[in-house]
């Protein structure tokens, strides 16, 4: 895919957001991309179009229901709800669309009712106004064919419930301009959406995943019910392909789209007749499994298996859409709990190639892999790397878990800084996260649950999630940490490694582990006492008391270097602060550093009860610290100290509370 950046808020948009937006089709999915679209941009004008006044009513209908609900919960304000269903039109003509900005498309899966309606927006919008599809698997050179401006149309295919999964498929065809895809992307980052760019062709990427999947699933039904069926994919899927295909009445959609790839790649792809007298599937819940018989759940999972690991391999060999993108879709758009070519890697070669023949025996003609199994895996998953000038920018990208850590997120960090640190035409980088909302929000418990209560495992985890940290701390080269976001727990530990910070003002800093009964190990209770000795009230008061530290308050105390407006303004100042810096890093310095510690009640900046017994474990380890005579040392007593908090009562209820989403009682913990 060519793409300016990887990082699609890197790119210095072709147009301000829009102003004016539309959506035709006030019915299932077009009434939640218009609520996304409010809710990310509440100033927005929005009109709803359908050729049904009942249906135009309902759409309006819903946005006040979703908003307050959103209410009720605490998601949203009441200011926030009053802006997202005002300046909010309904209408019957399309002559009310002449100031719009973008026209989005969501009307029936149907050519000539799509083309029709582009003859009637293209008749009264601007040559200059974007206008996309919804289509999950019509190709765009299809369905603009007819316009006269062509250029400034695609497809942007969401995922349910619209307004809240975060993917959207974005085509890029030989009419489309590439100035307006990479607008899209931008538009779609800003607003929270991970845009997903894949090639022009049936299905696009995750639809050729999902339909196929579901289509197998079908043809499955010959061995296996599909209560069964779904029994045997929860190892793979939260919800099973005949659960999700009764909430979503998407038995029409698998026979219009298996029928359209069988027409444009062939007869395997033909749906199975059953899907067209079948109203409702008798199935079972997620995590309400049926029982299966070995040798059933054992043919069910080798075709299940076959037909994605099939499919991946065909979007990668046909550069479809990129291996990363593809892993990442699945596990947002469609519920896999790892992506398919994660799954590969992970059940290992043998696993693979036996559901693969499999598969080729039972489905004769779907397509196999034409390169070796490892090279399937020869991508970056969790970060994207772009170059701006001399520089090279690392992005985190987990937006499911706002851009935690985890152990391979840490080694491709790694890896980019140790293939380029020598390189003499790379000055230096720059560490930002993906997306408005996160730099980092820490660390993923991961592997340290079944740590509890084992001293010197815990210990030497976090001496081995800071191998990224140390590295840090010894470079020649400048690294910049670039906070787009709130920097939590791991995420702050790994920004204050950097030789500077600079953030958006709207950024957020905390220490939150007291929280869960545990002390930070990779740093927090000894960098920043090294770094910024004046600020040391402000770190005791953020360790013990995780009280939330703004970027503005940061910035006086000297923490953050310089704070921007907005995503382009930061990169651009955190590029000029490592050519600024060239040549000027110094290390962080040993020999002891004076700290002092007041007493405090065991109670967070929130009001939540906290574990005296962790918090007193934190004191000493801080003043430990500090008293030691090298920077080495003085980390050494943060990874005991993380170690002996992985033992006590309170790490048991806190990491449980946790896993279990509930508020820790640390009333009845030491």
């Amino acid at each position: 895919m060519n793409k300016a950046f990887a990082n699609p808020l890197l790119a210095k948009p072709a147009m301000p957001l829009p102003r004016t937006i539309a959506v035709i089709g006030a019915g299932t999915i077009g009434p939640d991309i218009g609520y996304y679209l409010k809710s990310a941009l509440p100033d927005l004008k929005l009109y709803l179009v359908d050729v049904s006044q009942k249906a135009i009513d309902n759409a309006m209908q819903r946005f006040q229901d979703y908003s307050n609900k959103a209410v009720a919960k605490g998601k949203m304000s009441e200011a926030d709800a009053a802006a997202v269903t005002s300046n909010l039109i309904g209408t019957l003509d399309y002559s009310d669309l002449a100031d719009c900005d973008w026209v989005i498309e969501a009307a029936t899966e149907n050519m000539a009712l799509k083309r029709k309606i582009f003859a009637q927006i293209e008749a009264v919008v601007r040559p200059d106004a974007l206008i996309t599809s919804n289509t999950s698997s019509l190709p765009a050179s299809r369905i603009f064919s007819q316009l006269k401006h062509k250029e400034r149309a695609t497809v942007t295919h969401f995922f349910a419930p619209a307004w809240r999964n975060p993917a959207v498929e974005v085509i890029t065809w030989k009419k489309a301009d590439p100035a307006m895809v990479e607008y899209l992307r931008w538009i779609f980052c800003h607003t929270g959406k991970v845009p997903l760019v894949t090639a022009d062709v049936a299905c696009f990427m995750l639809d050729r995943i999902f339909d196929n999947w579901c289509n197998e699933s079908a043809m499955l039904l010959d061995r296996a019910t599909a209560a069964e069926v779904d029994s045997v994919a929860a190892e793979f899927v939260h919800a099973g392909p005949f659960f999700v295909l009764n909430l979503a009445h998407g038995n029409p959609i698998i026979t219009e789209t298996n029928t359209l790839q069988a027409e444009m790649e062939g007869p395997h792809y033909t749906p199975a007749p059953i899907f067209q007298s079948v109203d409702r599937w008798l199935t079972v819940a997620p995590g309400k499994p049926v029982e299966v018989k070995k040798e059933v759940a054992s043919a069910v999972r080798d075709r299940l298996l076959g037909i994605l690991f099939s499919q991946s391999v065909d979007i990668a060999d046909r550069k479809i859409g990129e291996s990363a993108d593809l892993d990442l879709g699945c596990r947002l758009a469609l519920g896999f709990k790892d992506g398919p070519l994660d799954l590969m890697r992970k059940l290992g070669e043998p696993t693979t190639g036996k559901a693969l023949m499999r598969l080729r025996k039972e489905r004769a003609g779907m397509p196999m892999p034409k390169r070796p199994f490892a090279a399937y895996q020869k991508f970056t998953r969790h970060i994207l790397v772009d170059d701006i000038g001399s520089v090279k920018v690392i992005t985190l990208r987990r937006p499911e878990a706002l851009n935690a850590l985890h152990d391979e997120m840490n080694d491709e960090i790694l890896a980019v800084i140790k293939r380029h640190e020598n390189d003499p035409k790379v000055s230096g980088f720059v560490l930002t996260g993906y997306g408005t909302k996160a730099f980092c929000a820490g660390g993923d418990i991961g592997r340290f649950v079944d740590m509890l209560g084992d001293a010197p495992a815990s210990e030497q985890y976090a001496r081995d999630c800071s191998r990224l940290l140390v590295h840090l701390d010894k470079m020649k080269k400048p690294v910049v940490a670039a906070l787009n976001g709130m920097a939590l727990g791991g995420g702050f530990e790994l920004a204050m490694r950097c030789h500077e910070i600079v953030a958006l003002k709207r950024a957020s800093i905390q220490l939150p582990e007291v929280t869960l009964g545990i002390v930070h190990g990779i740093g927090a209770m000894v960098v920043p006492y090294r770094r910024w000795p004046h600020a040391a009230p402000t770190f005791n008061a953020m360790l013990r008391k995780a009280e939330r530290l703004k970027a503005s308050r940061a910035h006086e105390l000297g923490i953050v270097s310089g704070l921007a407006d907005d995503y382009a303004s930061l990169i651009t100042m955190a590029v000029a602060r490592v050519g600024e810096l060239a040549g000027h890093v110094s290390p962080i310095g040993d020999g002891p550093v004076a700290v002092s510690i007041d007493a405090i009640e065991a109670r967070a900046a929130s009001g939540q009860v906290l574990s005296r017994e962790c918090i007193d474990i934190m004191e000493k380890a801080i003043l430990e610290a500090a008293a030691e005579h090298t920077f080495e040392a003085a980390l050494e007593v943060g990874y005991k100290a993380f170690g002996l908090s992985a033992c006590t009562e309170s790490a048991y209820e806190g990491i449980g509370s946790f896993k279990e989403k509930r508020v820790p009682d640390f009333s009845k913990t030491k």
